[in-house]
């Protein structure tokens, strides 16, 4: 059978239609690129270019000790780890307590489950922001802790600790949704194999159907490390010494009202940025399988 070529018109419209396609994607990537490509820039240009104008580039030398001076200066390490600390250990009790909570409202079914996951689901319509004011003062407040007496007085509480910025975050509506839906789609019937070998629920949850659901954990722990590395607001209104900030807090307070060096500041943005990039290139794989693929293959 003999295929006719379409007009010369049609495939001139569908080659003007693919490129402007194509055009659109590489404007709308360059607009997302170039932020971060001149932050880069910045934090390698020396002190006495950053205002040039027209800008510089490349910049006559590339000043590689503005990250070693960023680090000295503002003491980089000390709210890296406090960073790291926070980060690391919300992200663990966030898979853990989620992972938990979904295999629950999946697998075990109970009097209300469908009430109570609907009155998990509705907390998501209330921004934090709206809770910090009296989250701070039950953390402020919390008894035997931090100095405090039985009734939550005399002392700070858990306020500037590294408890009282992990706490919030042990767990999340969107990731108990999440692990939900993956053990959803996981066959039942290795429930019932398991209990035949005499396995409890606990090591039926974390011997079988936690392996399983590797790539939603995955995707959970990727969204969860980078929403806490980059939180902001909680951790400013929780903590008061300096000691205490992390790498977001102490970022903001490197702006001067009178004068910032900016080629610092970049080099110390460049520097926060490297543990999320890593997090995300370790984890691509299992991350895009957690959203491309449902349930077993078959």
């Amino acid at each position: 059978m003999i295929t006719r070529r379409p007009p010369l018109a049609i495939r001139l419209t569908r080659l003007a239609g693919l490129l402007a396609r194509q055009t659109m994607v590489v404007v709308l990537v360059a607009l997302i690129i170039f932020p971060f490509f001149w932050m880069i820039v910045t934090s390698l240009t020396p002190v006495q270019e950053v205002f040039s104008w027209p800008p510089r580039f490349p910049p006559s030398i590339l000043k590689w000790d503005n990250y070693a001076e960023a680090i000295e200066q503002y003491s980089f390490w000390r709210y890296f780890w406090n960073s790291m600390v926070v980060a690391l250990l919300a992200t663990v009790f966030i898979v853990l307590f989620d992972a938990m909570a979904g295999y629950a409202f999946a697998k075990l079914p109970f009097k209300g489950i469908n009430w109570i996951y609907m009155s998990v689901l509705a907390t998501v319509m209330i921004p934090m922001q709206i809770t910090m004011i009296p989250l701070f003062m039950i953390f402020k407040h919390a008894p035997l802790v931090g100095g405090n007496d039985l009734l939550g007085a005399g002392g700070r509480g858990l306020v500037d600790s590294y408890a009282g910025m992990i706490i919030p975050w042990m767990a999340t509506t969107f990731g108990t949704m999440l692990m939900r839906e993956y053990f959803r789609m996981l066959p039942r019937e290795l429930i019932d194999a398991a209990r035949l070998d005499g396995l409890n629920e606990f090591r039926i949850f974390l011997h079988i159907y936690l392996p399983l659901a590797l790539p939603a954990v995955a995707s959970v722990a990727l969204l969860t490390f980078t929403e806490v590395w980059n939180t902001f607001l909680w951790p400013l209104i929780i903590t008061n010494s300096t000691d205490m900030r992390t790498v977001q807090v102490q970022m903001a307070s490197l702006k001067d009202q009178y004068f910032t060096d900016w080629h610092l500041l970049m080099a110390f943005t460049v520097l926060s940025c490297i543990p999320v990039l890593l997090v995300y290139f370790l984890g691509q794989k299992y991350f895009t399988r957690g959203i491309a693929f449902s349930g077993i293959k078959g």
